[in-house]
């Protein structure tokens, strides 16, 4: 049972002086709870551990998908995986950050891998800033958590520039290339641009020279990525890349030349997406079958068992269907993603709350495990679901 603690909640207009303005959800309910999860130290190291030990297992699958070249069987499109390899190749293509979906977690369950956004995760605001803002006020020790996201993602932006080196070299590096951040969103969604803006601020607190624009007015060519006739070495984009391939063909060529001929380096990199794809956890299971962290997935129905049935590419809970072991339906959702290929999970329960409230932990991943968060709603979680901070008690 998931242990909650009730706590003051932030107003609507303190939240939008620190620039969260998707606090309200359609039904008008606030998507800030006002509760938060209670959670031991030993689960909060558990957590940690499990995100650290699950990305070394991502990274050893994802040379195995490289060098067997399983791109299509994870759902890649065909377009993006010369991207794919070249952003793999080198160290420059540094992944910034990720956050893992886990089960389980509490009152002893095992945690389990749901998914990995790895590419363009979302509740960034709500774990780094949202959650310790919603402990201050209620006068509540804000150290009290699993959470540094904010200073590891600070520390992450120095390491695109010394890599595996010390990043207190930042400065003496950073002073000699002088390289400079664009970062883009899309036009018209507040949680997208505040978001990069966000981590655009936390760069610049790193030591970057930054500048912003929208994705429809960032200029791509041969040389490289511009705003008007300013060139950047380096593009962080909230735009997923199964997007870009899918939708703006013309510019995933431009990226894979711009990749290749070293004009500009990209973020998240390229070969995130392969992270990404639920596919890719039918290759985790092949290569560790049984693992106490996965569960079993494959590209066919599983038998004689209850699981979820997904997209490679899917997002806020759209396409998902629950199956029970005799194969009838428990629940199931629309959307957008249908064209995408299939995989089978297995089903696991999320914890739940006394009133049957199912949680599913986040954990955000910046060079470590750095970040935890909960998202709160019925079996499957959608658009609708709740952000819930947590506290180690």
């Amino acid at each position: 049972m998931v242990e909650l603690k009730t706590l003051e909640p932030l107003t609507n207009e303190y939240l939008e002086s620190i620039g969260f303005s998707w606090h309200t959800d359609s039904d008008e309910t606030s998507y800030i709870s006002n509760q938060v999860v209670q959670i031991s130290e030993e689960e909060a190291n558990a957590y940690y551990e499990a995100a650290n030990e699950l990305y070394e297992m991502f990274c050893e699958a994802g040379e195995h998908i490289i060098e067997n070249n399983l791109f299509h069987e994870i759902n890649i499109p065909f377009n993006l995986v010369e991207t794919i390899k070249n952003s793999w190749e080198e160290d420059v293509h540094w992944h910034l950050y990720s956050r893992f979906d886990l089960a389980g977690g509490i009152d002893g369950v095992p945690i389990k891998l749901i998914e990995f956004n790895a590419d363009t995760p979302t509740s960034l605001f709500e774990t780094a800033i949202v959650q310790w803002a919603m402990l201050k006020k209620n006068g509540l020790n804000e150290a009290s958590q699993f959470n540094n996201l904010y200073d590891a993602l600070k520390d992450n932006f120095k390491r695109i520039i010394t890599l595996d080196s010390d990043i207190e070299k930042f400065d003496e590096y950073y002073q000699k290339l002088g390289w400079k951040i664009l970062f883009s969103s899309i036009q018209g969604s507040s949680e997208d641009e505040n978001t990069t803006k966000l981590l655009q601020h936390i760069a610049n607190e790193a030591g970057f020279n930054t500048d912003f624009e929208y994705i429809d007015q960032v200029n791509f060519s041969d040389e490289g990525i511009f705003k008007a006739d300013e060139g950047f070495e380096f593009w962080f984009k909230l735009i997923p890349w199964e997007d870009i391939a899918i939708d703006e063909n013309e510019l995933a060529v431009y990226l894979n030349e711009i990749i290749a001929n070293k004009k500009a380096i990209i973020f998240n990199p390229a070969y995130t997406l392969m992270f990404q794809s639920k596919g890719f956890m039918k290759i985790l299971w092949d290569l560790y079958p049984n693992h106490p962290l996965l569960l079993e997935t494959s590209f066919e129905p599983l038998e004689n068992t209850k699981q979820v049935e997904k997209r490679c590419f899917g997002r806020e809970g759209a396409n998902i269907a629950i199956v029970n072991a005799d194969n009838s339906l428990d629940v199931k959702t629309d959307g957008e993603y249908e064209g995408h290929k299939a995989i089978y999970q297995e089903y696991i329960e999320f914890p739940k709350d006394e009133e049957g409230n199912y949680y599913q932990a986040g954990v955000f991943y910046a060079y470590e495990a750095c970040g935890l968060g909960f998202r709160k709603g019925g079996k499957i979680l959608d658009n609708m679901s709740k952000f819930v901070g947590h506290i180690v008690k």
